[in-house]
């Protein structure tokens, strides 16, 4: 199964960025991973934000194919401990998943499209956070989901 992080935004040249490298590494160690960013609109603050909403919705549906499952990293969606983010990867895997692809909307959220197109909404706080936060708490418990898996001792119970 390949998964991919797709996220409205840019890579960062500060330590969260490496960090989030770091993490990135890790799980290709346990599973084909990778991130990709859609560059923030061109003159985005001289639309509405339903126009920016449409136009980076059109971008996101662009990178998506017919088969992949998708999840939305979304403040209204489904709240996982880390143990049971792992059972969720399991159950992809197990379901014989090819392209599992989460994502990360602007900052104006999604458009009605792209929730129309996911399969899943996912919730890694009910607290807002910065887009590189959201990308380093994300591949982390990624990295965390796997390492539980594979019974490793990176998480405690």
């Amino acid at each position: 199964m390949k998964i991919t992080l797709l996220y409205v935004g840019k890579e960062d040249a500060d330590s969260l960025d490496t960090a989030i490298r770091s993490y990135n590494k890790k799980i290709n160690f346990y599973n084909s991973f990778e991130s990709q960013a859609i560059p923030y609109l061109k003159n985005g603050k001289s639309l509405s934000i339903d126009e920016q909403k449409k136009r980076e919705g059109e971008l996101i549906l662009k990178k998506l194919t017919p088969q992949d499952m998708v999840v939305l990293l979304d403040e209204r969606g489904k709240t996982l401990d880390s143990v049971q983010f792992s059972q969720c990867i399991q159950q992809h895997l197990n379901a014989g998943v090819k392209n599992l692809v989460f994502i990360i909307a602007g900052a104006y959220g999604f458009s009605s499209e792209v929730y129309e197109r996911a399969q899943h909404k996912l919730s890694l706080s009910a607290m807002t956070f910065p887009h590189i936060m959201t990308r380093l708490i994300f591949t982390e418990q990624l990295y965390r989901g796997f390492s539980i898996l594979k019974g490793e001792p990176y998480h405690h119970e």
